[in-house]
């Protein structure tokens, strides 16, 4: 069974940036699309990027492309999501998932992934 543990949220002024990590365990991580989501309150969950387990390729949602950069170490068994110039509408409860294989459709939905972590904060606030 694959675990994920999200970390590095927090609070953080607008403008300002965070790194989030997705510690995972329990299967390869080298053979699993990553994705990243969040919930806002009062919101339905929504795709924010994702990273392919075949050649690494990328994709991001319209509202954060140029502004957050996915990446991977799997000899860490770790996934990053680094969040600069934040927005307070960044605001909300981001997870990362894994997906066996390589993205569907760009990646960014959620049916096709198969392990959750438990999500971790990010407030942007003046």
């Amino acid at each position: 069974q694959g675990q994920l543990v999200e970390s590095g949220g927090g609070s953080v002024q607008p403008g300002g940036s965070l790194r989030l990590s997705c510690t995972t365990s329990g299967f390869t991580l080298e053979y699993y699309t990553i994705g990243w989501f969040r919930q806002a309150p009062g919101k339905e969950r929504e795709g924010v990027s994702c990273i392919s387990s075949k050649d690494d390729s990328t994709y991001y949602a319209d509202s954060v492309k140029g502004r957050f950069t996915i990446s991977r170490d799997n000899a860490k068994s770790t996934v990053y999501l680094q969040m600069n110039s934040l927005k307070p509408e960044d605001t909300a409860v981001y997870y990362c998932a894994a997906d066996l294989g390589p993205p569907v459709d760009g990646g960014l939905g959620l049916d096709e992934y198969d392990y959750w972590g438990q999500g971790t904060q990010v407030t942007v606030s003046s």
